[in-house]
């Protein structure tokens, strides 16, 4: 069963996520059209909806598991290894003040701009006073759970929240069954290949718009890689379900740590699937690290996928330089 919790309204929904896809209707005379050119803001408006939805715009909502499978989470590609907290806060003078608790798990906050850029990612303990370039701003905190579920959530309550500004934002009147119409589409064209993400920390660095929709659609939210801060992710292909795949890399030496996660088609976390990462897999003689898939109990690090066909991605928390130089690619070795 997963629960969601605000800190201070009490919000509460079990289970799933009811009435995400059907909040904040607006009539389709007033709706924006989706393009090419807008697209990634009116997928970052679907996001910032879902979790309006949760109440994530009137105070910080705290995920008190890890998220649910399938559509039913808030947003795509969630990670599977740290907790999350969100918050959608409008900017003062055109900046974010917030703060990180001292605590004993990793804990990052990444800021998400209106347009989809993770504009900052900061981890550790400090006050951070910030410029962003849009109106409103996304703050997601994940909280690390390479302790335990009961550690995470007691380092999420020692979150502060008295510096954000809530309550203005209001959901953009974008066509969201043509939203949901371009991803579709976008995820399709990048099941064929590995995907690497770059994620733009700002409008100024797009440099391909195409790429940045891509992007978008298929794990929207991520952040811009940093040698030893940010983090890199790369999905692999689409991936058969019924037979044994291993993938075999050198150690990524992630400053904080990596995983592996498994997504469906449609890039949602599968039912009864965990992720796999470097605070508990066991590296081999050499090293290196094999992750084995649907290759039985027995097989080292395996990734049971119960027979459904999937995509893997691979992220590294607080990247290396020798994976941001590609030395190391999980996604390409498959075997």
């Amino acid at each position: 069963m997963f629960t969601y919790k605000s800190l201070k309204i009490g919000i509460r929904t079990t289970g799933v996520l009811i009435g995400i896809l059907g909040m904040c209707q607006v009539h389709a005379a007033d709706t924006i059209p989706v393009s090419e050119a807008n697209y990634a803001e009116a997928e970052t408006a679907r996001n910032f909806r879902n979790w309006v939805s949760l109440g994530a715009n009137k105070d910080i909502v705290h995920l008190r598991n890890l998220p649910p499978r399938g559509k039913k989470a808030a947003t795509v590609q969630m990670n599977d290894d740290t907790l999350y907290s969100a918050a959608i806060v409008e900017t003062q003078n055109g900046r974010v003040q917030f703060s990180i608790p001292e605590v004993d798990v990793y804990m990052s906050i990444q800021v998400v701009t209106e347009g989809g850029h993770g504009q900052h990612y900061v981890v550790g303990a400090g006050d951070y006073d910030l410029a962003v370039e849009t109106q409103f701003a996304f703050l997601i905190y994940r909280t690390g759970t390479e302790k335990g579920l009961d550690i995470a959530r007691a380092a999420q309550d020692q979150v502060k929240v008295n510096t954000l500004a809530f309550g203005t934002y209001e959901v953009r009147p974008y066509d969201y069954s043509e939203v949901e119409e371009w991803t579709s589409r976008l995820t399709a064209e990048t099941r064929g290949s590995p995907f690497k993400y770059t994620f733009p920390s700002t409008s100024a660095e797009i440099t391909d718009r195409h790429q940045w929709n891509l992007e978008n659609a298929n794990g929207w939210g991520g952040a811009s890689p940093e040698v030893g801060v940010g983090n890199l992710y790369t999905n692999s292909v689409l991936l058969a379900g019924d037979k044994c795949l291993t993938t075999t890399f050198e150690d990524p030496e992630s400053v904080y740590f990596t995983s592996i996660t498994a997504y469906d088609a449609d890039r949602y976390l599968l039912p009864d699937v965990r992720s796999i990462n470097s605070y508990r897999w066991d590296t081999n003689s050499d090293d290196s690290i094999t992750i084995s898939f649907n290759c039985g109990d027995d097989a080292v690090n395996n990734i049971n996928t119960h027979g459904q066909e999937f995509s893997f991605t691979v992220r590294f928390y607080g990247v290396s330089q020798k994976v941001i130089d590609g030395k190391v690619t999980p996604e390409s070795n498959v075997r």
